[in-house]
Protein backbone atom coordinates (compact mmCIF):
# COMPACT_ATOMS: atom_id res chain seq x y z
CA UNK A 1 0.00 0.00 0.00
CA UNK A 2 2.79 2.46 0.92
CA UNK A 3 4.78 1.66 -2.27
CA UNK A 4 1.72 2.18 -4.47
CA UNK A 5 0.94 5.43 -2.72
CA UNK A 6 4.49 6.73 -3.25
CA UNK A 7 4.21 5.95 -6.98
CA UNK A 8 0.88 7.74 -7.19
CA UNK A 9 2.27 10.71 -5.27
CA UNK A 10 5.20 10.98 -7.72
CA UNK A 11 2.87 10.94 -10.71
CA UNK A 12 0.62 13.50 -9.00
CA UNK A 13 3.38 16.09 -9.24
CA UNK A 14 2.91 16.12 -13.04
CA UNK A 15 -0.73 15.23 -13.60
CA UNK A 16 -3.71 17.08 -12.20
CA UNK A 17 -6.24 14.17 -12.38
CA UNK A 18 -4.09 11.94 -10.13
CA UNK A 19 -3.98 14.61 -7.41
CA UNK A 20 -7.75 14.91 -7.53
CA UNK A 21 -7.99 11.11 -7.21
CA UNK A 22 -5.71 11.10 -4.15
CA UNK A 23 -7.73 13.86 -2.56
CA UNK A 24 -10.90 11.85 -2.97
CA UNK A 25 -9.19 8.59 -1.86
CA UNK A 26 -8.01 9.95 1.49
CA UNK A 27 -10.93 11.26 3.48
CA UNK A 28 -10.67 14.59 5.23
CA UNK A 29 -11.16 12.94 8.64
CA UNK A 30 -8.13 10.72 7.99
CA UNK A 31 -6.05 13.78 7.14
CA UNK A 32 -6.98 15.46 10.41
CA UNK A 33 -6.00 12.35 12.33
CA UNK A 34 -2.66 11.67 10.64
CA UNK A 35 -1.23 15.01 9.53
CA UNK A 36 0.55 15.50 12.86
CA UNK A 37 2.84 12.53 12.27
CA UNK A 38 3.31 12.57 8.49
CA UNK A 39 4.45 14.81 5.66
CA UNK A 40 1.96 17.22 4.08
CA UNK A 41 2.20 18.19 0.42
CA UNK A 42 0.16 20.97 -1.20
CA UNK A 43 0.12 20.82 -4.99
CA UNK A 44 -2.20 23.08 -7.03
CA UNK A 45 -4.52 23.72 -4.08
CA UNK A 46 -4.80 19.97 -3.40
CA UNK A 47 -3.89 18.68 0.06
CA UNK A 48 -2.17 15.27 -0.08
CA UNK A 49 -0.77 13.35 2.87
CA UNK A 50 2.22 10.98 2.74
CA UNK A 51 2.12 8.43 5.54
CA UNK A 52 5.35 7.71 7.42
CA UNK A 53 6.60 4.57 9.13
CA UNK A 54 7.04 6.31 12.52
CA UNK A 55 4.87 4.53 15.13
CA UNK A 56 2.49 6.48 17.29
CA UNK A 57 4.55 6.84 20.48
CA UNK A 58 5.02 9.49 23.13
CA UNK A 59 7.99 10.85 21.19
CA UNK A 60 6.31 11.22 17.80
CA UNK A 61 3.05 12.47 19.35
CA UNK A 62 3.47 13.64 22.98
CA UNK A 63 0.46 13.05 25.25
CA UNK A 64 0.63 16.51 26.86
CA UNK A 65 -1.11 19.49 25.25
CA UNK A 66 0.72 22.34 23.61
CA UNK A 67 1.95 25.02 26.00
CA UNK A 68 0.45 28.48 25.66
CA UNK A 69 2.54 31.43 24.62
CA UNK A 70 4.68 33.05 27.33
CA UNK A 71 3.08 36.16 28.80
CA UNK A 72 5.45 38.31 30.92
CA UNK A 73 2.62 40.23 32.61
CA UNK A 74 0.80 37.04 33.61
CA UNK A 75 4.05 35.53 34.92
CA UNK A 76 4.79 38.65 36.97
CA UNK A 77 1.29 38.61 38.43
CA UNK A 78 1.67 34.96 39.49
CA UNK A 79 5.09 35.72 40.98
CA UNK A 80 3.75 38.56 43.09
CA UNK A 81 0.85 36.39 44.31
CA UNK A 82 3.25 33.64 45.45
CA UNK A 83 5.56 36.16 47.16
CA UNK A 84 2.67 37.74 49.08
CA UNK A 85 1.41 34.33 50.18
CA UNK A 86 4.84 33.23 51.45
CA UNK A 87 5.41 36.55 53.26
CA UNK A 88 2.00 36.17 54.92
CA UNK A 89 2.84 32.66 56.13
CA UNK A 90 6.16 33.87 57.57
CA UNK A 91 4.56 36.84 59.37
CA UNK A 92 1.83 34.67 60.91
CA UNK A 93 4.33 32.00 61.96
CA UNK A 94 2.53 29.24 60.04
CA UNK A 95 5.66 27.87 58.40
CA UNK A 96 5.82 24.72 60.47
CA UNK A 97 9.20 23.28 61.39
CA UNK A 98 11.80 24.97 59.22
CA UNK A 99 14.79 23.18 57.72
CA UNK A 100 17.84 24.59 55.97
CA UNK A 101 20.80 23.47 53.87
CA UNK A 102 23.98 25.25 55.00
CA UNK A 103 27.54 25.20 53.74
CA UNK A 104 29.97 24.89 56.64
CA UNK A 105 33.48 23.43 56.93
CA UNK A 106 33.64 22.56 53.20
CA UNK A 107 30.49 20.46 53.40
CA UNK A 108 26.74 20.88 53.02
CA UNK A 109 24.45 20.01 55.91
CA UNK A 110 20.68 19.67 56.02
CA UNK A 111 19.72 20.86 59.50
CA UNK A 112 16.69 21.76 61.57
CA UNK A 113 16.15 22.94 65.13
CA UNK A 114 17.99 21.04 67.89
CA UNK A 115 20.08 19.01 65.43
CA UNK A 116 23.62 17.90 66.29
CA UNK A 117 26.27 17.90 63.57
CA UNK A 118 29.80 16.52 63.83
CA UNK A 119 32.48 18.49 61.95
CA UNK A 120 35.81 16.84 61.18
CA UNK A 121 37.79 19.95 62.09
CA UNK A 122 38.38 22.52 64.79
CA UNK A 123 36.86 25.99 64.46
CA UNK A 124 37.93 29.27 65.99
CA UNK A 125 35.33 29.21 68.77
CA UNK A 126 35.38 27.93 72.30
CA UNK A 127 32.88 25.54 73.85
CA UNK A 128 29.65 27.35 74.64
CA UNK A 129 30.12 30.07 72.04
CA UNK A 130 27.23 30.94 69.77
CA UNK A 131 28.00 31.18 66.05
CA UNK A 132 26.01 32.02 62.93
CA UNK A 133 26.10 30.00 59.72
CA UNK A 134 25.98 32.61 56.98
CA UNK A 135 26.16 30.40 53.88
CA UNK A 136 22.55 29.21 53.60
CA UNK A 137 21.72 27.53 50.29
CA UNK A 138 18.10 26.58 50.95
CA UNK A 139 15.39 26.98 53.56
CA UNK A 140 11.91 25.50 53.61
CA UNK A 141 8.82 24.77 55.62
CA UNK A 142 5.54 22.90 55.22
CA UNK A 143 4.19 24.91 52.26
CA UNK A 144 7.18 26.64 50.66
CA UNK A 145 10.89 26.31 49.88
CA UNK A 146 13.31 29.17 49.19
CA UNK A 147 16.31 28.30 47.01
CA UNK A 148 19.37 30.56 46.73
CA UNK A 149 21.35 31.38 43.59
CA UNK A 150 23.58 30.02 45.06
CA UNK A 151 23.10 31.61 48.52
CA UNK A 152 20.18 33.25 50.23
CA UNK A 153 20.44 36.80 51.53
CA UNK A 154 21.88 37.29 55.02
CA UNK A 155 18.91 39.50 55.93
CA UNK A 156 16.42 36.86 54.82
CA UNK A 157 17.62 33.74 56.68
CA UNK A 158 19.60 33.36 59.90
CA UNK A 159 20.87 30.02 61.22
CA UNK A 160 22.43 30.05 64.70
CA UNK A 161 24.38 27.25 66.37
CA UNK A 162 26.26 26.61 69.62
CA UNK A 163 29.60 24.83 70.04
CA UNK A 164 28.90 21.85 72.30
CA UNK A 165 32.16 19.92 72.31
CA UNK A 166 35.67 19.98 70.83
CA UNK A 167 37.34 16.61 70.85
CA UNK A 168 39.33 14.16 68.76
CA UNK A 169 38.33 11.05 66.86
CA UNK A 170 39.30 7.49 67.67
CA UNK A 171 42.80 6.55 66.45
CA UNK A 172 42.75 5.12 62.93
CA UNK A 173 45.67 2.96 61.82
CA UNK A 174 46.88 3.33 58.25
CA UNK A 175 49.11 0.37 57.36
CA UNK A 176 51.18 -0.13 54.22
CA UNK A 177 52.81 -3.49 53.58
CA UNK A 178 54.60 -4.99 50.57
CA UNK A 179 55.10 -8.70 50.76
CA UNK A 180 58.54 -10.11 49.95
CA UNK A 181 60.06 -6.61 50.08
CA UNK A 182 60.51 -6.18 53.85
CA UNK A 183 58.55 -2.97 53.65
CA UNK A 184 55.87 -1.85 56.09
CA UNK A 185 54.74 1.54 57.32
CA UNK A 186 52.20 2.29 60.02
CA UNK A 187 50.60 5.66 60.56
CA UNK A 188 48.08 6.55 63.26
CA UNK A 189 45.54 9.21 62.24
CA UNK A 190 43.66 11.27 64.83
CA UNK A 191 41.18 13.78 63.40
CA UNK A 192 40.01 16.83 65.39
CA UNK A 193 36.25 17.05 65.77
CA UNK A 194 33.72 19.72 66.75
CA UNK A 195 30.10 19.11 67.74
CA UNK A 196 27.55 21.84 66.99
CA UNK A 197 23.93 22.14 68.04
CA UNK A 198 21.55 24.06 65.76
CA UNK A 199 19.60 26.51 67.92
CA UNK A 200 17.24 28.40 65.64
CA UNK A 201 16.40 28.92 61.98
CA UNK A 202 14.77 32.32 61.45
CA UNK A 203 13.23 33.60 58.22
CA UNK A 204 12.32 37.28 57.78
CA UNK A 205 9.23 38.27 55.73
CA UNK A 206 11.38 40.25 53.29
CA UNK A 207 10.92 38.09 50.23
CA UNK A 208 10.83 40.27 47.11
Amino acid sequence: MEVCFCILLTVALFFQPWSVYLKEYFHFSDLLRTCNSCHVLIYRDNLMCCYSNVPQTSLSRPPWPELPAFDPEEEERRHQAVVQKVNGLIEKGECGRLFAVVHFASRQWKVTDEDLILIENHIDAACGDRIRMEKVLLVGGNDFTLVGKPLLSRDLVQVHATVIEKTESWPMVHMRFWKRHRFQRKRIIIQPQTVLRINTIDVSPKLL
